[in-house]
C-alpha cells in the first residue's frame, strides 16, 4: 500500500518576515487608537507622562465624547441625564438583539425573530429622533460644532444607519425574500460597535498629539499512514518503512484547503506559519514535521531560535511597550480610579495604643459607628482577639472538612451524610456570629463595613445552600468562598492582597473593558460566520463567545482559525486569517499586558514615599550584623586562653611581638582608675576635698577656656558671616537691578544651556545654604518674595538635614563593621583554635599560605600607570575581564564540571555507567578533581568554624552534598537498581551536578539570590492561587464528582449497557482536510467498551480536582475540560471553567509576571527610584552603550575621495541602498528549488544585487580609506556579508546545487538585518533585544543548567516509559538530548500536562519490573507529579518572567522621547560629532589639554558661555584634570562629566551617590578657588617686585641729585648762571629739538627750586611710564645744566615737602593700577 507523504522544504524567508510583522505596528496602532476612542470622562485634564523638572506645553488630543452641549443652546430633552442613561441602556439592548439575530437561534427559538424585530424598531425610532435633534441643535454642516464635524456624532449616525439596514434586512428575511443563511447578514456586523456608547462616558483621557502620529482524487484516508508521517525523499530525514512511498502531495494536485494553511511554500503561508509558531501553539508539531523532512540539526536550530527571539524576546517587548505607555496615562487614570488609601475603612480613625510589649502602634477605632443594644460584655467579646481567632479557626476547619469530601459512588446517599451535617453545623455557627455582630454594632454599623457585607452575603448564600433541594447546586459557591476569610489570618497576606488589587475601580474597569471587548468581537464574529455551512463554532452567541474566549487564552486558537479557514474556502481565507491574527495579537499582546501594567502600578509606591523609603532602606542596610555568625560565636562560650610570649633576650636582639589590645584594655582602665587625684602633694583635709577641689579647678579652667574660645570664634564667625552675606546680597541686588533695568534688552534672546542652568541652580543653593534667613530678608521685599525665600531656605535646610542623616548612617555602618572586626580580632587573640582549618593547621602556616595562594590565584592584567596610578585600558579588556571573573582553581573546576556533564549526556537506561568503563573514567576524573579542590579550600579557608569557611552559606552545603553523592555512588556502582529505590534516588541526586556552576560563577549566584529574595512575594502569590484553586476544586467536587464518567462508545448512554466491543475510528491526520469518498470509511479497530472518567482529569476528590485546575491554570487542556463538562453535565456549567480560566489567566498568571518584575526592580535598586532618578539611571546606562562616531572626517582636498565621501554620505544614497536591500529580500518570496526553472533567474538577480553592494563597499573604502572604513562595526558587518556574497557567487556558478542556493538565501537574510540600523524605531527595538540578550546571558545559562538537571533526572525516571498520546519517537526521555528537547517544549507550555500523564502510566497498562528500572515501561505517578509541576513553575512562572523584567528595564532605557530625556539623542549626537573632530586619531582618548577646546566647540544645550559661565568652565576643566591626574581622558569620561553637570543632582541622584557627587564638586570648587587665589597672589608678588625695583631706582636717583645739589650749595661757582643754548634754541624756529626742550623741566626727580617743574610733572605729558615691570623716562628728553637763583634756606625746607608729595602721588598711581588689575582678576 502506497502512502503518499508530504515532504517539506524550509525557506529562510521565515527568518525574514517575522521581523516585518512584529515591527509593522500600524495595524496595532490603529486598533489602539480605536480603543482609546472608547474612553471619556466629565472633565478633561492635562496628562503628564512622568513628572520632571522640565515640562513643556504640548498640543493635546482629546479621546472623549462630548455628550453635553453648550448651555446656551436650545435643548429640550436631548441633554437630560435620564435620556443619556436610557440611550446607554438601549445600546446594550441593541447588542443583545444583534447577538440573538442568527439563523440557528431563530431555528431553536422562533419567537425571538419577532422580539428582535420589535426591539430594533423601537431602537431605530429612538436613535433617529436623537440624531434629528442633534442636527437641529448643532446644524448639519455649517458651524464649528456641526453634526458632521463631531466624531462622536458621526459614529452615532453610522450606528443609526446600520440599525435601519438591519431592520430592512430583517423585514426581507421575514417575508422570505432573502435567505437567512445568505451573506447579506454580514451587514449587521458594525451594529456590535454600538456598545461603545454604553461605556464611553466613564473614561476619558488626553494624549500629546505627537504620540498619536506614533488532495488528488485517487488519494483517500485509507491511502495514508496511521498517523500521517512526513518523510525525506533524499535520505536526510525520516525514511519510509517497507511498503510505503514518500510522495509530495502538493505535486499530486491537492488543493490548499485540503493541504491546510500552514507551511513554508509561499510567502503568505510562511508568515502565517511563523506567527502561529511564535504564539507557542502547535509549534512543536511543525518542528517534528521539519525533523522528518530535513536534517535534525537544522530543524532544532531554526525552531528553537524562532521561539527564543520571537516568543521570548520580541513578544515580551510588547509588554514593555504597554507598561511604558500605561505610565503615560497613569495620572489621568489615577483620577478616575482614585488614589490608594489605607486598608482601614473610611468609617474608622486611627489612634495610638500601647501593646503588651510596651510599644505603641496605630490601631483602628470605630468612632462613627453606632453601637448596638448588646451588653458591654458581649461587645467586648466581639472585639476581642480570642473571638476573632476562634471564628477564623472554625473557618479553617470548615475548609478542611469541605476539602475532605470525595465521590463515594452513585448508590451512596449524599444529602444526609456526615459532610452535610457538618455543613449545617458550620452554617448555624456563622449565622450566630453574624447575628451577634449585628446585635453589638447595630444594623447600620454592621453593614457599613465592606468585610461585613461580604460576610452577610456568605451567610445568606450558605443558609440557602443547606436547604436539601439546593444542596450541591450553584449555591455551593457561597460555601467554598468562606476560605477567602482566612486571608485575615495573616496581616502580611492581607496587605499584599490589598496592594495587588488596589482600588476596586482599577482592575474592575479593566475587567469590564475585557468583557466588553469579548462581547463586541463575539457579536462581530457571529454575524460574519453564522451563515457558513459546516462551521458550528459561530452558530449562536454562546458558541461564538466561547470561541473568541478560547483565542484570548491562546489554547487551541489555531484549531479555531483552521476550522474557520477550511469552512470559508480559499477566497476568503486570507481575510479571515488576518482578522483572527489581529484579534489574537491585540488580545494576547496588548490586553494581557494591560493587566501586568495595572499590577505593576499597584505594586509601585507613590513618588512622595520613594525618597523616604530610600532613606529607611539605607538605614536598614547600615544596621549590619554587629555580631559574628553563630558558627564563630561558639568560641565565646569557651574560656579565654591567650598565648603569652616570654622575652628571654633584649629587645634589640629580637623584635618584640605586638601586644594584644584586649590584653591592654584592663591596664588602660586600671590606669584611669589610679589617676584619682592630680594634686596629691597639696595639703588637704580629706580625699574628698581633694577630689572636689581638683574637679572644680579643672572644670573652672575648662569653662573659662571654652568661653574664651567661643567668644573669639563667635566674633570671627559673625564678622565673616556678615561680610559673606553682605557680598552675596550686593551681588544678587546688582543682578536683579540689571534685569529690571532692561540692560539685557539689546541682546538677542538665546536659550541657556542646561549646563549653565544647573550651575546657577547649584550656586543659588549654596548661597542660600551658607546665608542666614533673617539677613537675606530686606525691607523692600514683598510678602510673596519673603515667602518664597523662606520656603527655599526650609527646603535647603531639609536637604542639609538629609545629608547629615546619610552621613550618620554611613558612620553607623562603618562602626558596625569595625566592631565586628574587633570582635573577630579579639577571638583570634584569645582563642588559639580560632581561624585554624580543622583545628590543626596554624593561621600563618606555610602549607596554609601555599593553599591560599593556589585557591586565590586569579588572572589580572589591569596595568596601572606608575605616575598617575590610573588603570590603563587594554585592547581585549572584555576577554581579560572574563578570564579574571573567577580564580584559576574555579576555572579548572568549571571545565571539569562541564566535561562531566557532557559525559553524563551519553548515559541512558541502555548505556549505563555501571557497565561502560569510558563513562566511569569521567566520573573518576570529576571526583578526584573535586577532592583536590575541596582539600585545598578547606586547608586555606577552613571547613566550618572559620570566617571564610567553605560551608558558610547554602552554596558550600550544596558543594559538599554533590561531592558526597558522587563519591558514594562511585564507590558503590550498584549493578541492579530497582525502580523507586534508594539507588535510583541516588542516581537522581547525582543529576544535581550541573548546579555546581551556580556556586563557581559569581553572576550565577547573583541570579539565584535575585530569585530567592523575592520568595516571600512569590509565596504569597502561590497562596492566593492555591486559595483560588481550592475554592473551585471544592465546588467542582461537590458538583461534578462522579458525573464526568462515561462509556467510551458514544452511542451508549447508560452504565449497564456499557459492555462488549465496538469499532473506533482512528484520527489519521491533524493537518490534512481530506473528505471521505462515497462509501468510504475511516480506518479503525475494535476496542472493548469501558465506563470511566476522562483520561487526564476528574473531580472525584479535591486532590484530582486541584491537579486538573493546576493544568487549567497553565492554560493547557482547559478546552477539553470545558467540552467534557458541557457535554456530560450541562451547558450552564461551562461558566464554571470560563470564570476560573479568566481569573487564573488574567489575574493569577499576571500576578507572577508583576511580582517577578517588581522583585527584580527591587533587587536592582530601581523599585524605590523616583521618576527623575530612574531617568538618571537610564541615562547612565545609555551613556555606557554610546560610542564615538566611527566615521572618519571628510578628506580636506576636493579631489576624487572627497566626492566619493559626499556621495556615500548623502541621504539619497543611503535610502537607495535600503531600497535595494528590500528588493533583494523580496526575491525570497518564492521558494528556491534546484528543479524549479524560476530559481536560476532569481539567483541571477541576487548576483546583480550583490555586485551593486560590492560597488557600495568599494566606494566607501575609497572615500574613508580602509582604516577609516574598518572603524565602524556596521561597515565590518557589511564587508563580511558582501564577502560572503562574493564567495557565494563563485560557488554558485561553479557547483549550482541545493547547497549553493541555500547559501544564497542565507546571505540575503544576513543582508536584510543591515536595514534595522537605518531607522530610529527599528534600531531602538533591535537595541532592546540585543541589550536584553546581553544582560540576560546568565539567566539563560541558569535556565539551561536547570533544564540540564531535569533532563538527567528525566532519563533516570522516565527513560523507558512506553509511548502514549504525546510520548512518541520525537518526544521521549530515552537520552539526555531528547529529554532536553522535551523540556524545552514544556517551557513553552506545549501539551506539558499530556506528557506528564503519559509518564504516570501504571499497571495494568504497562509491564512492571521490581529489580531493574530499565526493564520496565511503567512510569512514576508521584515522581511525574513533582517533576513536571516543579519544573513548569520554576521555569515558566519565574525564570521566563525574569526575561520579561530585563526586557522591560532595557526598553525603558531606549523608549524615551525628547521631552522625557535628560540628554536627548540630538545632544549625544552633537557630542559625538564634536568628539570626532577633536579625536583625530580615532583612539577614543584625548589629552586633557584638548578638553578645553572640546568644551568650547559644544553648542546648543551643552554649550558653555565663557562670558557668563567662566567659573563653570574652570570647574569642568579641573574635574577632567583631576580624574586621571592629568592623563588622557576617554570619551565616556567627558560624557559622564557633562551628564552630571546637566542634571539637577538633588532630584536625580540617589542618596549615597548624591553625597559623593556633592563632595566632589565642593572639592573642585575649593581647588579652583585656590588656583585662582594662587594666580592672583603671583601677579601681586610680581607687581610688588616691580615696585621695589622702581623704588630702589628712584631712591638712587634722588641720592645722586641731592649730592649734586649739596655739592653745588657748598661750592657755588657764581651767583647767576645763564644757559645760552636755551635762548638759542627757543628763538631758532628751525631747530628740530625745540618741541622736546619745551618739557625740559619734567625730570624723574624735582630739583630744589623747580616748583613749576613739579606742576608740569603732575600732568600726563611727561609722566613716567611702566612697561613689563620696568620704569622708563619720557622719550627724547635730556638733562642739561640750568642756572638758578634761589634762597638756600627756603628751598631746602620746601624740598622735603615736594619730595613727600611726589612720592605720595607715585604710590597713589600704583595703587590705582593694582586695583584695576584686581578687578580684572
Amino acid at each position: 500500500m502506497n502512502a503518499p507523504m508530504r515532504s517539506l522544504t524550509v525557506s529562510p524567508l521565515v527568518l525574514l518576515h517575522p521581523i516585518f510583522f512584529f515591527h509593522n505596528t500600524s495595524v496595532t496602532h490603529s486598533l489602539t487608537h480605536r480603543i482609546h476612542s472608547l474612553y471619556s470622562t466629565a472633565s478633561p485634564s492635562m496628562l503628564k507622562r512622568k513628572q520632571s523638572s522640565r515640562v513643556e506645553a504640548q498640543p493635546m488630543t482629546d479621546f472623549g465624547p462630548d455628550e453635553t452641549l453648550a448651555d446656551s443652546a436650545d435643548i429640550f430633552w436631548i441633554n437630560k441625564p435620564w435620556v443619556h442613561s436610557l440611550l446607554r441602556a438601549c445600546a446594550i439592548i441593541s447588542v443583545i438583539s444583534v447577538c440573538m439575530n442568527t439563523p440557528k437561534t431563530f431555528e431553536h427559538y422562533p419567537p425571538l425573530q419577532y422580539v428582535t424585530f420589535t426591539l430594533d424598531t423601537l431602537l431605530m425610532f429612538l436613535y433617529t429622533a436623537e440624531m434629528i435633534a442633534k442636527m437641529h441643535i448643532r446644524g448639519i454642516i455649517k458651524g464649528d460644532n456641526s453634526y458632521v464635524k463631531d466624531r462622536w456624532c458621526m459614529f452615532d449616525g453610522f450606528m443609526v444607519f446600520f440599525i435601519w439596514v438591519s431592520l430592512v434586512l430583517q423585514v426581507f428575511e421575514i417575508a422570505e425574500l432573502v435567505d437567512q443563511m445568505s451573506p447579506w447578514g454580514m451587514l449587521r456586523i458594525p451594529r456590535a460597535l454600538i456598545m461603545i456608547r454604553a461605556f464611553r462616558i466613564y473614561f476619558r483621557f488626553e494624549l500629546p498629539r505627537s504620540r498619536i502620529t506614533n488532495i488528488l482524487n485517487n488519494v483517500s484516508w485509507n491511502n495514508l499512514a496511521i498517523p500521517d508521517t512526513h518523510c525525506s525523499p533524499d535520505g536526510e530525514g525520516y525514511q519510509c518503512p517497507h511498503g510505503f512511498k514518500c510522495m509530495d502531495l502538493e505535486e499530486l494536485g491537492l488543493s490548499r484547503q485540503e493541504l491546510g494553511y500552514s507551511g513554508f511554500n509561499e510567502l503568505g503561508t510562511s508568515i502565517f506559519t511563523v506567527y502561529e509558531a511564535a504564539s507557542q501553539e502547535g509549534w512543536v508539531f511543525l518542528m517534528y514535521r521539519a525533523i522528518d523532512s530535513f536534517p535534525r540539526w537544522r530543524s532544532y536550530f531554526y525552531f528553537i531560535t524562532l521561539i527564543f527571539f520571537l516568543a521570548w524576546l520580541v513578544k515580551n517587548v510588547f509588554i514593555a511597550v504597554i507598561i511604558e505607555t500605561f505610565a503615560e496615562i497613569r495620572v489621568q487614570f489615577q483620577q478616575m480610579w482614585g488614589s490608594r488609601s489605607s486598608t482601614t475603612s473610611t468609617a474608622t480613625t486611627q489612634m495610638f495604643h500601647e501593646d503588651a510589649a510596651g510599644g505603641w502602634q496605630l490601631v483602628a477605632v470605630d468612632v462613627n459607628k453606632p453601637h448596638g443594644r448588646a451588653p458591654a460584655c458581649l461587645q467586648q467579646l466581639m472585639r476581642s482577639s480570642v473571638f476573632h481567632m476562634f471564628i477564623l479557626s472554625m473557618v479553617a476547619v470548615d475548609v478542611i472538612v469541605a476539602a475532605s469530601n470525595y465521590y463515594k459512588g452513585e448508590n451512596y446517599r449524599r444529602h444526609y451524610d456526615e459532610f452535610y451535617l457538618a455543613e449545617v453545623a458550620f452554617t448555624v455557627l456563622f449565622d450566630l456570629e453574624a447575628l451577634l455582630k449585628i446585635w453589638c454594632l447595630g444594623f447600620t454599623g454592621y453593614i457599613s463595613s465592606s468585610l461585613h457585607k461580604f460576610e452577610s452575603l456568605l451567610v445568606v448564600g450558605t443558609t440557602l445552600h443547606i436547604y436539601p433541594d439546593l444542596y450541591h447546586s450553584q449555591f455551593t459557591y457561597f460555601q467554598v468562598l468562606r476560605v477567602v476569610r482566612l486571608i485575615k489570618i495573616s496581616p502580611a497576606l492581607e496587605d499584599f492582597v490589598y496592594k495587588i488589587f488596589g482600588p476596586g475601580k482599577k482592575l474592575g474597569s479593566l475587567v469590564v473593558f475585557t468583557a466588553s471587548l469579548l462581547i463586541v468581537m463575539s457579536a462581530i464574529s457571529l454575524q460574519m460566520f453564522c451563515f457558513v455551512e459546516e462551521l458550528d463554532r459561530f452558530t449562536t452567541f454562546p458558541r461564538a463567545f466561547m470561541s473568541m474566549f478560547q483565542i484570548l487564552t491562546q489554547e487551541g486558537w489555531v484549531d479555531v482559525m483552521d476550522q474557520t479557514l477550511v469552512a470559508v474556502g480559499d477566497m476568503w481565507a486570507p481575510v479571515v486569517a488576518i482578522y483572527f491574527i489581529l484579534y489574537h495579537l491585540f488580545a494576547t499582546l496588548i490586553l494581557l499586558s494591560l493587566f501586568v501594567a495595572v499590577i505593576l502600578d499597584n505594586l509601585e509606591l507613590d513618588e512622595d514615599l520613594k525618597k523616604l523609603k530610600q532613606l529607611k532602606q539605607s538605614e536598614a542596610n547600615a544596621d549590619t550584623k554587629e555580631k559574628l555568625p553563630l558558627r564563630l560565636r561558639i568560641f565565646e562560650k569557651f574560656p579565654n586562653r591567650p598565648q603569652m610570649v616570654k622575652i628571654s633576650k633584649l629587645p634589640s636582639d629580637f623584635t618584640v611581638p605586638r601586644i594584644r589590645e584586649s590584653f591592654m584594655k584592663q591596664f588602660i582602665d586600671r590606669q584611669q582608675q589610679d589617676n584619682s587625684c592630680l594634686f596629691r602633694r597639696l595639703p588637704s583635709a580629706s580625699s574628698s576635698s581633694c577630689d572636689h577641689s581638683k574637679r572644680s579647678a579643672i572644670e573652672d579652667n575648662k569653662y573659662i577656656d571654652q568661653k574664651l574660645r567661643r567668644s573669639i570664634f563667635s566674633i570671627r564667625a559673625r564678622n565673616l558671616l556678615e561680610k559673606e552675606t553682605t557680598i552675596n546680597k550686593i551681588l544678587r541686588a546688582c543682578t536683579r537691578q540689571r534685569m529690571l533695568s532692561g540692560s539685557f534688552e539689546g541682546q538677542p534672546a538665546k536659550e541657556r544651556s542646561i549646563l549653565s542652568v544647573q550651575h546657577h541652580i547649584r550656586q543659588e543653593r549654596r548661597s542660600l545654604r551658607h546665608g542666614s534667613t533673617s539677613q537675606r530678608i530686606s525691607r523692600g521685599k514683598s510678602l510673596e518674595t519673603l515667602t518664597q525665600d523662606h520656603s527655599s531656605t526650609v527646603r535647603y535646610r531639609n536637604a542639609q538635614r538629609e545629608d547629615s542623616e546619610i552621613k550618620m548612617i554611613q558612620e553607623k555602618k562603618e562602626q558596625a563593621e569595625m566592631k565586628r572586626k574587633v570582635q573577630e580580632e579579639e577571638l583570634r587573640e584569645n582563642h588559639p583554635y580560632f581561624d585554624k582549618p580543622l583545628f590543626i593547621v596554624g593561621r600563618e602556616h606555610r602549607f596554609r599560605n601555599f593553599c591560599r595562594m593556589i585557591v586565590r590565584a586569579r588572572f589580572n592584567v589591569s596595568k596601572t600607570d606608575p605616575i598617575t596610578g590610573a588603570v590603563k585600558n587594554t585592547k581585549y579588556h572584555q576577554l581579560y575581564d572574563l578570564l579574571g571573573l573567577v580564580t584559576y582553581l574555579d576555572w579548572v573546576m568549571i571545565i571539569v564540571t562541564i566535561c562531566s556533564c557532557i559525559s553524563m549526556m551519553f548515559e541512558s537506561p541502555f548505556t549505563r555507567i555501571m557497565q561502560v568503563p569510558t563513562l566511569q573514567i569521567g566520573e573518576y576524573v570529576f571526583v578526584i578533581f573535586m577532592s583536590i579542590e575541596l582539600n585545598l579550600k578547606i586547608m586555606a579557608d577552613g571547613l566550618f568554624f572559620t570566617p571564610t569557611a567553605v560551608i558558610r552559606d547554602f552554596g558550600g552545603v550544596m558543594d559538599i552534598f554533590i561531592y558526597l553523592v558522587s563519591l558514594i555512588f562511585l564507590c558503590w556502582l550498584p549493578p541492579d537498581i530497582p525502580p523507586e529505590s534508594g539507588a535510583q534516588l541516588m542516581m537522581m541526586l547525582r543529576c544535581l551536578r550541573p548546579l555546581r556552576i551556580f556556586k563557581l560563577v559569581p553572576q550565577m549566584r547573583k541570579v539565584v539570590r535575585e530569585v530567592l529574595k523575592g520568595f516571600k512575594e512569590i509565596f504569597l502569590v502561590s497562596i492566593l492561587l492555591l486559595t483560588l484553586m481550592l475554592v473551585f476544586a471544592s465546588f467542582g467536587v461537590q458538583l461534578f464528582a462522579g458525573k464526568l464518567a462515561k462509556c467510551n462508545d458514544p452511542h451508549i448512554l447508560k452504565r449497564e449497557d456499557c459492555y462488549g466491543i465496538f469499532r473506533i475510528n482512528v484520527s489519521v491526520s491533524k493537518n490534512l482536510n481530506l473528505r471521505l469518498k462515497p462509501g468510504e470509511k475511516k480506518p479503525g479497530f475494535w476496542v472493548p467498551r469501558v465506563w470511566a472518567n476522562p483520561r487526564n482529569f476528574n473531580f472525584d476528590n479535591v486532590g484530582n480536582a486541584m491537579l486538573a485546575l493546576f493544568e487549567v491554570l497553565s492554560l493547557k487542556g482547559w478546552v477539553e475540560v470545558r467540552d467534557v463538562i458541557i457535554h456530560r453535565v450541562g451547558p450552564i456549567h461551562g461558566i464554571y471553567i470560563h470564570v476560573f480560566v479568566f481569573l487564573g489567566c488574567m489575574i493569577g498568571l499576571t500576578l507572577f509576571v508583576g511580582v517577578v518584575i517588581a522583585n527584580f526592580n527591587e533587587n536592582k535598586g530601581t523599585a524605590l527610584l523616583t521618576v527623575d532618578q530612574r531617568r538618571w539611571e537610564d541615562l547612565k546606562s545609555r551613556l555606557k552603550i554610546a560610542q564615538p562616531l566611527h566615521l572618519p572626517p571628510r578628506p580636506e582636498n576636493g579631489g576624487f575621495r572627497a566626492k566619493m565621501y559626499d556621495i556615500t554620505q548623502h541621504p539619497f544614497f543611503k535610502r537607495g541602498i535600503a531600497v535595494l536591500v528590500l528588493a533583494q529580500s523580496v526575491l525570497l518570496s518564492v521558494k528556491w528549488d534546484v528543479d524549479d526553472q524560476v530559481t536560476f533567474p532569481l539567483a541571477t538577480m541576487s548576483v546583480v544585487f550583490t555586485f551593486i553592494f560590492v560597488l557600495e563597499v568599494t566606494m566607501k573604502l575609497i572615500a574613508m580609506s580602509p582604516a577609516g572604513y574598518w572603524q565602524s562595526r556596521r561597515n565590518r558587518y557589511d564587508l563580511l556579508v558582501t564577502s560572503l556574497g562574493v564567495i557565494w557567487i563563485v560557488l554558485h556558478f561553479a557547483l549550482l546545487n541545493a547547497y549553493t542556493y541555500m547559501m544564497g538565501t542565507c546571505v540575503i537574510v544576513f543582508r536584510f538585518f543591515t536595514i534595522c540600523g537605518k531607522h530610529v524605531t527599528l534600531k531602538m527595538l533591535l537595541l532592546t533585544v540585543v541589550v536584553s540578550m546581553y544582560k540576560s546571558f546568565f539567566i539563560i545559562v541558569g535556565m539551561f543548567l536547570l533544564l540540564l538537571c531535569y533532563a538527567f533526572a528525566g532519563v533516570v525516571l522516565f527513560g523507558t516509559v512506553k509511548y502514549g498520546e504525546n510520548i512518541n519517537r520525537h518526544a521521549n526521555f530515552s537520552t539526555a538530548g531528547k529529554a532536553i528537547t522535551v523540556l524545552f517544549r514544556i517551557v513553552t507550555g506545549e501539551d506539558w500536562n499530556k506528557i506528564m500523564h503519559d509518564c504516570m502510566v501504571q499497571p495494568p497498562f504497562c509491564t512492571p519490573d521490581k529489580h531493574r528500572y530499565w526493564e520496565t515501561d511503567c512510569g512514576n505517578y508521584a515522581g511525574a507529579l513533582i517533576y513536571f509541576c516543579s519544573f513548569y513553575v520554576i521555569i515558566a512562572y519565574i525564570m521566563l518572567n525574569l526575561l520579561v523584567a530585563i526586557i522591560v528595564e532595557n526598553f525603558s532605557l531606549f523608549y524615551s522621547t525628547e521631552e522625557d530625556q535628560l540628554l536627548s539623542y540630538n545632544d549625544l549626537r552633537h557630542f559625538q560629532i564634536i568628539w570626532n573632530m577633536v579625536d583625530d586619531k580615532r583612539e577614543g582618548v584625548i589629552p586633557t589639554s584638548r578638553v578645553k577646546f572640546l568644551l568650547r566647540l559644544l553648542r546648543g544645550r551643552l554649550e558653555v558661555d565663557l562670558d557668563k559661565d567662566k567659573l563653570l568652565f574652570k570647574h569642568m576643566c579641573y574635574e577632567m584634570e583631576r580624574l586621571h591626574s592629568g592623563g588622557d581622558v576617554t570619551f565616556h569620561d567627558v560624557l559622564s562629566m557633562l551628564s552630571y553637570r546637566s542634571v539637577d543632582i538633588r532630584k536625580s541622584l540617589q542618596l549615597e551617590e548624591l553625597l559623593a557627587r556633592e563632595q566632589l564638586e565642593y572639592t573642585i570648587e575649593e581647588e579652583v578657588a585656590k588656583q585662582t587665589i594662587r594666580m592672583w597672589l603671583k601677579k601681586c608678588l610680581k607687581r610688588i617686585r616691580a615696585k621695589q625695583q622702581q623704588s630702589c631706582s628712584i631712591i638712587h636717583s634722588l641720592r645722586e641729585s641731592q649730592q649734586q645739589e649739596l655739592s653745588r650749595f657748598l661750592n657755588p661757582p657764581s651767583i647767576e648762571t645763564t644757559v645760552p643754548s636755551e635762548d638759542h634754541n627757543t628763538n631758532n624756529p628751525d631747530n628740530p629739538s625745540q618741541p622736546e626742550m619745551s618739557g625740559l623741566q619734567q625730570l624723574l626727580s624735582p630739583t630744589l627750586s623747580d616748583r613749576g617743574g613739579y606742576r608740569q610733572d603732575s600732568s600726563d605729558l611727561g609722566r613716567p611710564q611702566r612697561k613689563l615691570g620696568q620704569w622708563r623716562l619720557p622719550a627724547g628728553r635730556s638733562v642739561k645744566s640750568i642756572v638758578y637763583k634761589m634762597n638756600p634756606v627756603n628751598d631746602e625746607a620746601s624740598s622735603g615737602s615736594e619730595v613727600k608729595k611726589w612720592w605720595t602721588r607715585q604710590l597713589t598711581v600704583e595703587s590705582d593700577e593694582s586695583g584695576d588689575d584686581l578687578i580684572d582678576i
